[in-house]
């Protein structure tokens, strides 16, 4: 169940692995995506992917600073490419993957596990049975079961693509974080901190970003607007001419579902979303192949699984017990990252990025090991300064975390 990037993933694999697709999604498949996707070249070199970046820079970096001074507006250079997807090169190579499967345009009502297959009604009446039934339909899915461990975290942001009275960006550069304060009052200070996300297009077209870290309630959109457009004048930037608007909220602590449900899940709906960068396309290239993989073996045993027992093999491989220590390590780490100000999360930052490039590249795609992921974050804390190990260790007090 799905249209998304996540579903064409999975979809994909399973067809390469010769099962039988059949495809619910509320809108076709060939509907463009909305929002844009970032990833850091090397993650898509590793898959042999990298032709299906519509954009890739080599001059990558951040700002930590205060914005005061010299000193302040010096940016922290990665040394490390990072591309945008294109979207559209990016969904039909996976629509072309995904063959002849039927997509039928219905909208699930209800499921139900009846032994060696899973019914799925739709509200049109129309129904349709299936030994596996895998849900790929986003992190607000009804059909998932997850517990119930307080409020969710979301990360939002509010962008624009399009041309400015002055370069918001350097020419061929890409701004991973701008967290310089200086066009904020302090009060304003005191609020969820936001960063600028930035890169040139070229041509004169360039994407600005205004981005929030996890919180509770989540920033909204009219809020990311004001501070995006306030950092621009602050600059003398001012917007000419918008030929995208972008808005994105997604949870970056949504529990994990619930493993022993007879229902699969994959994607947002799967809480694949890394809860430490938000990103999670290319955990869904890397992690599908495997599970379609696990899944046909499965489906070929002799006498036949149940399909409730098909889903507990599928979750397994997909939150293995090392991916599930993982995830409560980064969700450990984000909640005490919620908790801190401003000034101690730019510290934090400037410390992150100090770390050898292999140890945060991997952090921030989820890709070491759980015991080089326990030295990495022992590394960064004992390289931080006091007041970031104090956050890092207890937290501090703050009026937009979750607790």
């Amino acid at each position: 169940m799905g249209a998304g990037p996540a579903a064409l993933c999975i979809v994909a694999e399973l067809v390469e692995q010769g099962l039988a697709v059949n495809a619910l999604a509320s809108h076709t498949p060939e509907r463009p995506w909305p929002n844009t996707y970032g990833i850091w070249a090397e993650e898509l070199e590793s898959l042999g992917m990298a032709s299906l970046l519509g954009h890739r820079w080599s001059d990558t970096v951040s700002f930590f600073g205060d914005g005061q001074g010299d000193e302040g507006q010096l940016p922290v250079q990665h040394q490390f490419d990072y591309g945008l997807f294109d979207q559209g090169a990016l969904q039909q190579a996976l629509l072309k993957r995904c063959g002849d499967v039927s997509w039928n345009l219905e909208t699930a009502k209800s499921i139900n596990v009846l032994g060696s297959e899973t019914e799925v009604i739709c509200s049109s009446g129309n129904t349709f049975r299936a030994r596996l039934v895998i849900d790929a339909s986003g992190h607000r899915s009804q059909f998932i079961r997850r517990p119930n461990n307080g409020p969710v975290a979301q990360q939002a942001a509010y962008g624009v693509v399009g041309r400015f009275s002055s370069s918001p960006v350097s020419k061929e550069q890409f701004v991973l974080m701008d967290f310089r304060p200086d066009h904020l009052s302090e009060i304003e200070k005191k609020e969820p901190p936001t960063f600028l996300y930035a890169m040139d297009f070229g041509e004169g077209v360039f994407f600005v970003e205004e981005t929030s870290l996890a919180c509770f309630p989540p920033l909204t959109i009219e809020k990311l607007k004001e501070r995006l457009i306030k950092r621009l004048s602050n600059r003398g930037i001012e917007i000419k001419e918008i030929l995208h608007e972008e808005n994105c909220l997604f949870p970056m602590n949504l529990p994990l579902p619930d493993r022993k449900q007879p229902l699969l899940a994959f994607g947002g709906s799967a809480s694949m979303v890394h809860p430490a960068s938000g990103y999670m396309v290319g955990a869904l290239l890397r992690r599908a192949p495997n599970l379609a993989k696990q899944l046909s073996k499965a489906m070929a045993i002799d006498p036949p699984l149940d399909s409730a027992v098909l889903a507990r093999r599928g979750w397994q491989v997909l939150w293995s017990r090392e991916l599930v220590q993982r995830h409560r390590l980064y969700q450990f780490g984000l909640k005490r990252l919620m908790s801190f100000d401003e000034a101690s999360l730019r510290r934090f930052f400037a410390t992150f990025f100090r770390l050898p490039k292999k140890d945060w590249s991997g952090f921030l795609a989820n890709t070491l090991p759980l015991p080089d992921l326990i030295l990495v974050m022992l590394r960064l804390f004992w390289i931080s300064p006091w007041r970031v190990r104090w956050g890092m260790t207890f937290g501090f007090r703050s009026s937009y975390s979750s607790e």
